[in-house]
């Protein structure tokens, strides 16, 4: 994916922080196995590892994979050195080592995967998560598998820009932008426990975002 290996050489969405709505959605959540699709620079999913939750991180751009990669191994390192009981080195976070493919090591808190999720190089396994999340990340036809993807009683988080018509910004194809109301009708079979369409909420998005928290049934 060179456009976007190029954007993130350059600086470009590369933010540490993650989103206040991944913070407000897994706060006093117990962690379990997370799906971070289109991880990007690995934001959301080391926030998440950071909690505990043992992340799949799924992205086409190595580069991407890449700076995560960095960024995991620095706070690995930092933290390691903070450390002073011995008996807490078995629970400091560690790069897994996976990228793209299936070396292992440490508590694999993160499984790195370069991949091409419109090629369908990576398959969301049936009911195997407790927590997917999608920030900024249109592909309409993988829905049905994020959707089967949450086991149940687990949830999904989204952060998804509208069609808000403004054709200045990007991205200028409304077919990368959700229709109002869209989302929320595309996910009206989980229980959903929020969502607002507005302003983001983020720097550095200039079209208005759809905001959904929503969880899967017992017994799906």
């Amino acid at each position: 994916m060179p456009k976007w290996d190029e954007r993130y050489r350059s600086g470009e969405h590369v933010t540490k922080e993650p989103s206040p709505l991944l913070i407000k959605a897994t706060k006093d959540v117990k962690p379990g196995r997370a799906l971070d699709i289109a991880c990007g620079g690995g934001r959301h999913a080391i926030y998440l590892a950071e909690q505990g939750w043992q992340v799949t991180a799924v992205d086409s751009s190595r580069v991407g994979i890449e700076i995560l990669q960095q960024r995991w191994a620095e706070l690995s390192a930092r933290e390691r050195s903070a450390r002073i009981e011995p008996e807490s080195l078995a629970r400091q976070p560690r790069w897994s080592g996976r990228v793209g493919g299936s070396q292992a090591s440490g508590l694999q808190r993160i499984d790195a995967r370069v991949a091409d999720l419109e090629r369908h190089e990576f398959q969301i396994e049936p009911a195997a998560y407790d927590l997917i999340c999608d920030f900024y990340y249109l592909q309409r036809d993988l829905f049905p598998s994020i959707r089967a993807g949450v086991k149940p009683g687990g949830m999904l988080i989204a952060a998804i820009h509208l069609n808000d018509g403004n054709s200045e910004e990007k991205p200028h194809n409304p077919a990368f932008l959700l229709e109002p109301g869209e989302l929320k009708r595309l996910f009206s079979d989980l229980e959903i426990t929020y969502y607002q369409e507005c302003p983001s909420d983020e720097g550095g998005h200039h079209h208005d975002t759809a905001y959904l928290i929503a969880r899967k049934p017992l017994g799906e």
